[in-house]
């Protein structure tokens, strides 16, 4: 009688719900002060590491904590500036708030929040889990067996967790502190601590989207131009990576090491060393125009406006990033190519059907079922390309006709994001942007995912 009680005790999930109906009163006061569940049972110290830490979260929220949040909705209301002192006769400055860093200590006000309310199960949950186990068998966890546990059975939980506060810490809050910042007017005219920035809600979202209005128009324009280049950028180097491999590939190519290798070395060499050395060549009075001139294919004087016109420039990047792109296509290709049965080819040979079919239906349908994934990755990352664009032409040639001139018009929306937070101090609208494009992404990376044959049918591949 006594054992299956106790059992049907063992048994109960470790809830806050079931600590509360179930727990003995020092398990209930754990709920109020943290460890006197572990002191009771002479756990010293994990009750000592629960109590402290939540001595520690009060001290800070009496501190700073309450202060922070109460500051986080109006981000600030004294400027700073001078003040006269009719006493001394003189200005005296006065600091006044900083938004930015309300903003931040609001935002890890809140995380430290989240964190000690998950501190704060783990106690009342671990205080329960003590309170069965002595009543099941009279014995409680010593803090060894506690460390042993966690490298053994929960080893997982200890290898993950400096990951995962890394990623939090370091990725996560500032990733939220961005994002705050384009429901704000933290802009050029708005710069902390001589100036303060407030919540203005969706206000940028409905500036940048709408199709009026000089940054409305702006965001369209580069938007559509961003498209326009990931279309290109990946399509184009998609197409000729699979024509290039199936040439070196083929019987009658003689030296396909060879050629292989020449491309190899293409991606060998550092992106952003061949995108500078193109720069440079393709210049108003770069090399390129310079040779052009020299063997009288243009006139004294006159130049190709390979980066100072915008049409010229878009088609230039476009071209240029063929150099960078194909090699990695046919490296991919070669390999699946190379792994494809001969015995369909023979037996598609003596059904009678060409090279082209045999493209067709046995070929194309291989590559694209292993390069699926490959293909949306790289249109995805050409919507974000931002070496090639801000190597080559910096975004240029510059346009008046954009918001305030601040985008050019080879300007992706993630050249254009840099431009408007490092160079002109726009961060609530590089954060929207940021936003937009993100949202935009990951859209279109679900949607077309899923619908590939890679996502369908994962066993379809033979």
């Amino acid at each position: 009688m006594f054992k299956k009680k106790k059992t049907s005790q063992f048994n109960t999930p470790y809830t806050i719900q079931s600590a509360f109906k179930k727990g003995n009163r020092w398990t209930k006061l754990s709920f109020l002060i943290m460890g006197l569940g572990h002191f009771s049972h002479k756990q010293i110290i994990k009750g000592l590491i629960f109590f402290t830490s939540q001595v520690l979260f009060l001290t800070y929220m009496l501190r700073f904590g309450l202060y922070s949040l109460s500051m986080l909705p109006t981000l600030g209301t004294e400027l700073t500036g001078e003040k006269y002192d009719a006493v001394k006769g003189i200005y005296i400055q006065t600091f006044g708030h900083n938004s930015m860093l309300l903003l931040l200590y609001g935002l890890v006000t809140i995380g430290m929040i989240i964190s000690f309310f998950l501190l704060w199960k783990a106690n009342v949950c671990s205080a329960y889990r003590t309170q069965v186990l002595y009543e099941t068998t009279g014995k409680v966890s010593t803090f060894k067996d506690d460390l042993r546990r966690y490298f053994d059975q929960e080893l997982h939980k200890t290898l993950l967790f400096l990951p995962i506060l890394s990623i939090v810490v370091f990725t996560v809050l500032p990733l939220i502190f961005m994002i705050s910042m384009a429901f704000t007017n933290f802009d050029r005219h708005h710069q902390p601590p001589g100036n303060l920035f407030t919540w203005t809600g969706f206000e940028t979202f409905k500036e940048l989207v709408s199709f009026s209005g000089e940054l409305g128009t702006t965001f369209w324009n580069i938007a559509g131009w961003t498209i326009v280049w990931a279309i290109f950028a990946t399509f184009l180097n998609y197409i000729f990576g699979i024509l290039l491999a199936l040439l070196i590939n083929r019987k009658a190519t003689k030296f396909k090491s060879f050629w292989r290798l020449g491309f190899v070395l293409s991606v060998a060499v550092p992106q952003f060393v061949t995108l500078l050395v193109i720069n440079g060549l393709l210049q108003d009075q770069g090399a390129l125009n310079i040779i052009l001139q020299k063997l009288g294919l243009l006139s004294h004087g006159t130049y190709l406006p390979f980066l100072s016109n915008g049409d010229w420039a878009r088609v230039t990047v476009i071209i240029v990033n063929l150099w960078i792109g194909i090699p990695h296509t046919l490296l991919i290709v070669t390999g699946i190519l190379q792994n494809i049965p001969k015995d369909l080819y023979e037996a598609a040979s003596i059904d009678g059907a060409g090279p082209f079919t045999t493209f067709i239906k046995i070929t194309m349908p291989q590559v694209l079922f292993i390069t699926a994934p490959y293909l949306l990755l790289q249109f995805i990352g050409n919507i974000n390309n931002f070496n090639v664009i801000f190597l080559l032409t910096g975004g240029g040639p510059a346009s008046l006709e954009y918001y305030k001139a601040t985008a050019g018009k080879t300007d992706l929306l993630v050249t254009w994001l840099y431009k408007l937070t490092i160079q002109y101090n726009d961060y609530n609208i590089g954060a929207t942007i940021g936003i937009l494009v993100f949202v935009l992404s990951t859209i279109m990376a679900l949607v077309i995912y899923r619908r590939t044959g890679a996502y369908k049918n994962e066993e379809g591949f033979q």
